[in-house]
């Protein structure tokens, strides 16, 4: 098992979050986390455990940097599903999970930024997403 804290930057954000990847894992599920929650929420990371033990990769991440956790951000949709996009370009690229199948947990402001991330990084003819999840 991986398990690892991992950056992710570009050139104005820098998101921060807990990588983990299972020795043969099945696909991997990118944490959207909604109304303030993070990657050390007690309710995600059992979450997650349950999923690794299933033998899927977690990536739980903070969408909001340090300096931008105010109430108003919390519920800027556009910009958590902007992180969540960024997040899951990193995925694309880091060569431990490229390969993987990639789909969003999200509840409350998470579930819609996974949902809408889920809309802008579908292609054509792919399924839709179901019950807060996107495929």
């Amino acid at each position: 098992m991986i398990e690892e804290t991992v950056t992710i930057r570009d050139d104005r954000t820098t998101l921060v979050g807990f990588l983990e990847i299972p020795s043969t894992p099945a696909g991997i599920v990118l944490f959207s986390h909604g109304s303030g929650s993070g990657r050390f929420s007690p309710r995600n990371r059992f979450v997650a455990r349950q999923l690794q033990q299933g033998g899927i990769a977690t990536l739980l991440i903070d969408l909001l940097m340090t300096e931008e956790e105010h109430r108003r951000n919390v519920f800027d949709i556009d910009l958590l599903s902007d992180r969540v996009l960024m997040a899951s370009a990193w995925l694309r690229e880091d060569s431990r999970t490229r390969a993987l199948s990639l789909s969003y947990f999200g509840a409350s402001t998470g579930a819609a930024s996974a949902l809408q991330a889920g809309r802008a990084r579908r292609e054509p003819g792919a399924p839709g997403p179901a019950r807060g999840e996107s495929a």
